[in-house]
């Protein structure tokens, strides 16, 4: 499926409030159009094998909006991050989802440095308005889900700055998550055991009953099925996530000889 056509069809809660606002930037007549086709009933709320195509819109809007606050966090653009994000429209969606999904980037750091240039931290309350609107409607599982990806991005160049790991927590806070939970995704995949405490949001002094306990709570809040109405693509994704936990408890347990 194309991107145009994706994000062309049910808009899901983006249609309003300040995602709403940056999507009729980004998208345009795209947006109008939709809308007006919802407005006719041509368009209606949809379920199809198990996915919630409006909620699943919302989230990959939300998902590029925040990605364009991330990428720039530390004033530049780095191929290596927005190669990321090509790659995931690529697998996902197809190759003519690339070019649509990279011109809406560059829409969104267009908007950025025109709201900036009015004053310096308009983008930013604007990101925290976004958050607020993803609070509200997506659940805190979905939000792990985009917290995750977000990582990931911040990730793709080998080196997380100061400024990436400030604007991460910065999303953060506004869609209702903890600051520990950018803790656990940064260091989602490392293979020391200092990395495997931060994953699993615990300090190296907790005892092998809090250990076992931390790693449950990790493993239900994060189980893949609380995120398979947004698509297979992103319950896959939230399987990748669950195996790097589970090595990071593993990593733990070896190390206290915990069976």
């Amino acid at each position: 499926m194309g991107f145009g056509k994706w994000i062309g069809g049910i808009v899901g809660f983006m249609a309003g409030g300040p995602l709403g606002a940056l999507a009729g930037y980004a998208l345009g007549s795209l947006l109008d159009n939709s809308v007006e086709k919802i407005d006719s009933g041509e368009y209606r709320e949809q379920s199809y094998n198990g996915t919630n195509y409006g909620q699943r819109n919302s989230f990959l809007f939300s998902l590029l909006v925040m990605s364009s606050y991330i990428i720039k966090a530390d004033g530049k653009v780095m191929h290596s991050e927005m190669e990321f994000v090509r790659k995931f429209l690529r697998v996902n969606f197809g190759e003519n989802s690339v070019t649509e999904g990279n011109n809406i980037l560059l829409k969104l750091f267009e908007q950025q440095k025109k709201m900036n240039a009015q004053n310096p931290m308009a983008f930013r309350n604007t990101i925290y308005e976004c958050g607020e609107q993803i609070k509200a409607n997506m659940s805190y599982e979905e939000r792990l889900q985009l917290l995750s990806f977000l990582a990931n991005i911040a990730k793709s160049d080998g080196n997380v700055c100061s400024a990436e790991i400030d604007a991460l927590k910065e999303v953060t806070r506004a869609m209702g998550l903890s600051a520990k939970e950018v803790d656990s995704m940064l260091n989602l995949g490392g293979n020391s055991l200092e990395a495997a405490y931060a994953v699993l949001e615990i300090e190296p002094t907790a005892t092998d009953e809090e250990v076992k306990k931390a790693y449950k709570k990790l493993a239900l809040k994060h189980h893949p099925d609380r995120v398979a109405t947004l698509g297979d693509d992103i319950r896959k994704a939230a399987e990748k996530k669950l195996q790097d936990i589970n090595n990071a408890k593993d990593i733990i347990y070896k190390a206290r000889g915990i069976k």
